[in-house]
């Protein structure tokens, strides 16, 4: 999730005169990280807004949605004989920490961008060269600050060579919008909320390999975008209280896919602060999407309405499924949803509505490493009228005031399931993050930081937690089904040479401060990405946002990639074979992509393609 994001909520408590969340804003971050490294930089939300995509340094972000082999009765793709030599074991030469204004990547490596904010989408679209468009223009063109995306095989194309890509657009890249790169709701027209609204969403685009290198497929009739203009239908429990349309996405942040190869995108916000006059009831959802068109997007109501960073699946053989989800919150907690029926892989159509009725948990991690998913249904586990909800109190000694909730209906929980999922005694976490399921059903998720946590447990260690940690757990019989699990602290992030304990870590290897987006490959190779300050007390430790390679076993840490100055590393996604690598660079604040592209444009954020020069699998 970006600092953006972060300064947005910020006025959203604001205007609703809710009490501030110690530790949810970057700043916090940064205080806590000053009193030990000595050097903070500070800034006032006006400035930060016309500085976001000119020259702020004060940007950390989500990531997005990790990936596995597609799953069956997904599409169906032209495969490619297997290739019984390829070895995907690790082993490129891993790269320093570095600052600078460009992509740094292992020797033997390639990097070329392909997708950046205002770039042409749909069929006729004047891209944004310099010359700002009107709202209609910017429908057509990408979206910004780019984050979870996904590739989706096409029916008669060989995937090394082609398919789509769903990207997420978390905010707008104001600098491609607006004059001053600032934008005020309070103040703006009805045109200027449009032209806002269009640069949120997802972008769905046809690519292709042409003489060696990928590119956008020009008037595909894939390409399209999904913005916060258009309309989305609403299914599951609570659609008769939302409406059965909700006008708008935004803060797409993370994403995940389905096995019979749908999008979701996840909604990181429970209100629409780019336009204050739509219901907040329409949003904090995750969307589901047709890469194909094929389906109507629709807004999933059964999976709860909070801050969704990302989502991923388990499948078991009897095609049983479960959803598993974050809520990028200050704390948050995790989430699992497993639907009423099963997973159809002979019939895609069959599981159009799949995601509208089914059980929702919330994640209890107990001290002696078990763990329960806690059943957020009304009725049960105290959701019933008059619940007390007793609020964020791992962020103060002194816990905050009970406030009473009415649980009448189960839309009520899933309209309010953060405040459910504390009644119910699940636990607060240190912003929970991505999540990925890997090969062999081990579940990771990230936690990114919490400056504010007072009260600490096992499975969150730290007080004022700056630099973040990542979980790993196994479901009981090894069956989505399961309501207990087992996990372990997996790392701590950090770095031995900082000072105090609590920002010390215990990484074995390239350290890093705040893990944001993870994934497991289909060969089980563990990936992190990460979303620290980009101040000179963060960086002058860490170096710019990147993205490791973490051995599962081992748990050595090896740096891959290291992003232009500004940025955060998100949304990694790659073909089948492996030999193409799909990355996000989040709102660069440099020069980057201009200085590699050859324009004057301002920073944007932008899709790149990291290859082997000699088109072995990435990583190996």
């Amino acid at each position: 999730m970006s600092h953006l994001t972060d300064k947005y909520r910020e006025e959203s408590r604001a205007r609703k005169a809710l009490p501030a969340v110690p530790g949810q804003m970057m700043e916090d971050v940064l205080a806590q990280a000053t009193a030990q490294r000595r050097t903070v930089l500070r800034g006032g939300f006006g400035a930060m807004l016309a500085a976001t995509f000119g020259g702020s340094s004060l940007l950390a972000a989500c990531g997005g949605g990790g990936d596995a082999a597609p799953g069956a009765g997904a599409l169906t793709p032209v495969v490619p004989a297997p290739q019984a030599s390829v070895n995907y074991a690790v082993n490129f030469k891993g790269i320093p920490a570095m600052v600078g204004d460009q992509v740094y990547i292992p020797e033997g490596y390639t990097v070329d961008v392909l997708f950046s904010a205002g770039d042409a989408v749909t069929a006729g679209a004047t891209p944004f060269t310099g010359t700002f468009l009107d709202s209609n223009g910017y429908e057509q063109v990408a979206g910004g600050n780019h984050d979870g995306m996904h590739f989706f095989p096409l029916p008669g194309v060989d995937p090394a060579q082609g398919g789509l890509l769903a990207i997420n657009h978390e905010a707008p890249d104001l600098a491609v919008l607006f004059a001053g790169a600032a934008y005020n709701e309070a103040t703006a027209t009805a045109e200027q909320k449009r032209i806002a609204l269009s640069s949120v969403g997802v972008s769905v685009i046809e690519i292709a390999r042409v003489n060696g290198k990928w590119t956008v497929k020009a008037n595909s009739p894939f390409n399209k975008r999904y913005t916060g203009n258009t309309s989305y239908a609403v299914g599951g429990p609570a659609a008769a209280t939302v409406g059965a349309t909700v006008i708008g996405t935004l803060n797409n942040c993370a994403s995940g896919k389905t096995p019979w190869g749908t999008y979701l995108t996840c909604e990181e916000t429970t209100d629409n602060y780019l336009d204050t006059t739509q219901p907040e009831a329409g949003y904090g959802w995750v969307v589901e999407i047709d890469p194909q068109g094929t389906f109507a997007a629709t807004k999933r109501t059964a999976l709860g309405r909070f801050d969704h960073e990302n989502t991923d699946y388990m499948v078991d053989a009897d095609n049983s499924l479960a959803i598993y989800m974050g809520d990028d919150s200050t704390p948050g907690c995790v989430y699992k949803f497993v639907p009423s029926g099963k997973y159809n892989p002979s019939d895609r159509a069959a599981n159009r509505n799949l995601l509208d009725s089914g059980k929702l948990y919330a994640a209890r991690f107990n001290a002696d490493g078990t763990g329960q998913w806690i059943e957020l249904t009304q009725g049960l586990n105290g959701l019933v009228a008059g619940a007390q909800d007793p609020g964020n109190f791992t962020q103060s000694i002194a816990p905050p005031a009970p406030v009473t909730v009415n649980f009448n209906t189960q839309a009520d929980v899933l309209l309010n399931t953060k405040a459910a999922a504390r009644v119910a005694g699940a636990t607060l976490m240190d912003r929970p993050e991505w999540v990925s399921v890997g090969p062999d059903r081990r579940i990771y998720c990230t936690f990114t930081n919490n400056s504010g946590r007072q009260v600490t447990d096992t499975a969150n260690p730290r007080t004022s937690n700056s630099h973040g940690h990542i979980l790993r757990w196994v479901e009981d019989g090894n069956t989505v089904k399961a309501t207990t699990f087992k996990w372990e602290l997996f790392l701590l992030a950090g770095d031995p040479r900082l000072a105090t304990a609590n920002l010390k870590g215990n990484i074995n290897g390239d350290t890093f401060s705040s893990p944001d987006g993870i994934g497991v490959d289909p060969q089980g190779r563990l990936w992190v990405q990460t979303d620290a300050s980009t101040s000179a007390s963060t960086t002058n430790t860490f170096g710019n946002n990147a993205m490791y390679s973490v051995d599962p076993a081992t748990k050595a840490s090896r740096r891959f990639l290291v992003g232009p100055n500004g940025c955060e590393i998100t949304g990694l996604t790659y073909t089948p074979d492996l030999k193409t690598f799909f990355i996000n660079i989040q709102h660069p604040t440099g020069t980057w992509p201009s200085n590699v592209q050859g324009n004057s444009l301002p920073p944007r954020s932008s899709t790149i393609v990291v290859r082997r020069a000699d088109g072995q699998p990435v990583g190996a």
